[in-house]
């Protein structure tokens, strides 16, 4: 059975490195897509500070469709090239947004949401997904957060093989 520790970091550096270390022992030997997801969100949710939704929404029918997460209730289908995360999708690059509410055509799933960083999961080529991180705080992520964030979603695609 797998063991969370919260993480105790002095830097952002440090944590991700951590996280790193947890997420491959916590998706070692598994390969389940949503299984992964589950416990990769519930991971993070509980490991970062100033967030309010964590979780994953997986390419369906030529959209995105909500999969696991932690957080309140969240908006169940996305188009491609909408919001933050169908604008990840679509171009394929983490989008980095300091305050939502100057993003062209942001959704409004939690109104408590001011900062947001969405990480795409592309898998064999393909874009499976996204991997997305709310905050009530402006400005809550930056440079070093997408950077860690984009390794521990290589580790989750990794997981899947």
């Amino acid at each position: 059975m797998f063991e969370m520790k919260k993480p105790v970091a002095d830097s952002k550096h440090a944590l991700y490195a951590d996280l790193l270390s947890q997420a491959k022992g916590l998706l070692h030997d598994e390969h389940d897509q949503v299984a992964n997801a589950a416990n990769f969100a519930a991971l993070l949710y509980h490991s970062l500070e100033d967030v309010n939704w964590v979780g994953f929404y997986f390419m369906k029918g030529g959209e995105l469709l909500v999969g696991p997460f932690q957080g309140k209730p969240a908006c169940v289908h996305i188009a491609l090239g909408k919001g933050v995360c169908g604008a990840a999708a679509q171009t394929r690059k983490t989008q980095l947004v300091p305050d939502v509410n100057a993003f062209p055509g942001h959704i409004f799933c939690d109104g408590d949401s001011r900062s947001e960083l969405v990480v795409p999961l592309i898998h064999k080529g393909e874009v499976l997904g996204v991997l997305d991180l709310d905050s009530p705080k402006l400005a809550r992520f930056d440079a070093d957060d997408q950077q860690g964030l984009e390794a521990l979603v290589k580790v989750f695609l990794d997981s899947l093989r």
